[in-house]
């Protein structure tokens, strides 16, 4: 269930590169200086119809960390090898992001290094200059705040975190307030390390946000776990679908779109975004510029900003984040986006600083306060 990404540039320098990654060798390519490689836009291959011949003649994309259940990407691989015939290579599904950027630097030059990177925020900003600019077709219908001016990184899908439960097994959740109370014990989990994990980590903002605390002051939020732990109701257990469909984690911390993943299959879970200050946050798209499949990378791009693309990650749950430009052209699937959990307040989203502060901060007291 899970896809953990760090939480803060403090935490960059402890993770360690994928194990299967080997250096480059003989399978050396120079792909990367092609054409295809210097294109920012689809202007530069001349038409969509140029862009994608030029993809299937280099014939596959290779992806890392997306797994098939996390924001529908196993529908959109398979949508996307179908529509084009080319091959998706998807390596180290359960992957992080810090692990997305060892491996583009290991197998730098290689047939296998990754085309392209889906990054938590602190990891894709302190990794800019490994990115190539590209501005899809729809650059305009993206918020200016939501990409890079030169096409760097683009925000892709996003969500906020929110609470989940087995309305079989526990009472209806209206507050963090709530899973304090008895009725919770032994019941309540955060999906991942706050240290290492983006959702556990933004729970934990969450929590500090609900309870006094900001994007400036991440202690509020610890506390509340440590009273959640003290009454006993905290359960140090990564939640997967079988720990939450046999009762062990009937209440997680998670993502709106992953949560509402579990109601699929289990009609008694609920989902619900605490009203009041929510946290928010997206996740960041580039291009490897060392990509080994660079017509492949840039096709991809198009096809996940395009309605087909953004509606696909719509179907998992996720808020695409051309969301606004396309329920005003009418190109949204509009029962979708009608079933998106319903979200109140103010929305809560770090920047960079934030992050790493916050980080630094749950580094230093974070098992201290759940031990």
């Amino acid at each position: 269930m899970t896809r953990t990404f760090l939480a803060g540039v403090a935490l960059l320098a402890t993770t360690s590169a994928l194990a299967a990654c080997a250096p480059p060798g003989d399978d050396e390519n120079d792909s990367a200086d092609t054409p295809a490689a210097s294109a920012t836009s689809l202007a530069d291959f001349g038409t969509m119809d140029d862009l994608v011949a030029a993809a299937k003649k280099e014939g596959t994309l290779n992806v890392i960390a997306l797994p098939p259940d996390w924001a529908n990407y196993g529908a959109i691989i398979q949508k996307f090898e179908d529509t084009y015939g080319i091959k998706v290579v998807s390596a180290q599904p359960d992957a992080a992001s810090q692990d997305e950027i060892n491996a583009a630097e290991q197998l730098k030059g290689t047939d296998r290094a990754p085309d392209v990177f889906d990054l938590g925020q602190s990891v894709a900003l302190a990794n800019t200059d490994m990115f190539a600019p590209y501005q899809v077709a729809t650059w305009d219908s993206i918020p200016d705040e939501l990409k890079a001016p030169d096409g760097g990184w683009v925000n892709d899908y996003g969500g906020y975190m929110s609470i989940g439960y087995d309305s079989s097994k526990v009472p209806d959740v209206t507050s963090l307030k709530d899973l304090l109370g008895a009725d919770y014990k032994g019941k309540v989990a955060l999906n991942g390390d706050p240290t290492q994990a983006g959702s556990a980590f933004s729970a934990v903002v969450m929590a500090s946000v609900q309870n006094g605390g900001s994007a400036d002051d991440i202690k509020p939020g610890v506390d509340y776990f440590s009273q959640l732990k003290k009454a006993g109701n905290f359960v140090p257990v990564d939640p997967t679908p079988a720990t939450i469909e046999s009762g062990q984690t009937p209440v997680v911390f998670d993502w709106d779109y992953l949560n509402a993943a579990e109601s699929k299959t289990l009609p008694s879970w609920k989902v619900v975004v605490p009203s009041g200050q929510t946290v928010a946050g997206y996740y960041y798209q580039a291009i490897n510029k060392d990509a080994p499949h660079p017509a492949a990378a840039r096709l991809w791009e198009e096809f996940l900003y395009s309605d087909e693309g953004q509606n696909l990650w719509l179907a998992g749950g996720a808020r695409p984040v051309r969301a606004d430009a396309m329920v005003k052209a009418g190109t949204i699937d509009e029962k979708l986006y009608s079933a998106l959990p319903e979200v109140s307040g103010t929305p809560v989203i770090p920047d960079a600083d934030q992050t790493a502060t916050m980080a630094s901060y749950l580094a230093d007291n974070w098992a201290k306060a759940i031990g």
